[in-house]
């Protein structure tokens, strides 16, 4: 049992609760002992679990991955508040950026990581398994973002790439892109051609000139004149299902 918060491996997983050592290491941290079942039925690489000393992991699990450690380290290494008691190391899968199979996202500077993994959970319930991030947004392998996630990001593809690329992926992939801003047509009665891109912008500052002049539609959510506007996860879960709406029928 490892108990020192010294101990190089605690020090360097410690790391991964920071972008800095996510993209060094290339890992990122998952916790809860749910969370860790669904990482491995995802297929995804876990090089370590590290478990508090009395808690039993009940995991198909090579021993040789497993980490006991104490209560001190175990806090060490958490991002929470109150530690569930399992924490994993899971490598980040590098994907070369490719064309969609079916309808994708589009996230266009989304800042807050609360709200892009709410958006990566709803995906993954809506069915758009490839979400594509410009490299405005942040980091979805946060603990936040992993957290909100509810174990969505295990079971959809990201590929993080400059604004440009993957613009010029869909365009040239024959995906349309739909834009979700105030200034568009009713969603309520657009019916899609397939295969599309919903775009979700920035919290602050919607999508960007450049995605917006490279739209072939753009839609709106209706809403009471007294509300200006929706938080952008709800925005993005609403539109990715009235889009999909036909698969649901």
């Amino acid at each position: 049992m490892i108990t020192s918060k010294n101990n190089p491996l605690v020090k360097e997983t410690a790391t991964l609760k920071d972008k800095k050592g996510r993209k060094l290491l290339g890992s990122f941290l998952v916790e809860g002992r749910k969370m860790a079942e669904e990482c491995l039925l995802s297929g995804m690489t876990i090089e370590k679990i590290f478990v508090r000393e009395g808690v039993e992991l009940g995991l198909p699990v090579d021993e040789k991955k497993i980490v006991v450690v104490s209560e001190d380290v175990l806090r060490q290494l958490s991002d929470e508040k109150t530690p569930q008691g399992v924490v994993c190391r899971v490598k980040i899968p590098t994907r070369p950026l490719c064309a969609p199979k079916g309808n994708c996202l589009f996230l266009d500077g989304v800042a807050d990581p609360g709200n892009l993994g709410a958006i990566i959970r709803t995906a993954n319930a809506a069915g758009y398994e490839e979400i594509y991030l410009t490299k405005e947004c942040t980091d979805p392998y946060s603990p936040k973002s992993v957290r909100a996630s509810m174990s969505g990001i295990f079971f959809t593809k990201l590929y993080c790439a400059e604004r440009e690329e993957i613009l010029s992926m869909l365009k040239n992939a024959g995906v349309a892109l739909i834009v979700a801003d105030m200034g568009g047509e009713n969603v309520f009665h657009f019916a899609p051609n397939t295969p599309f891109a919903l775009v979700i912008g920035n919290e602050a500052n919607g999508v960007s000139a450049t995605v917006k002049e490279a739209a072939d539609k753009t839609i709106r959510i209706p809403m009471r004149s007294s509300q200006e506007s929706l938080n952008a996860a709800v925005a993005a879960g609403v539109s990715m299902y009235l889009l999909a709406k036909e698969k649901f029928l």
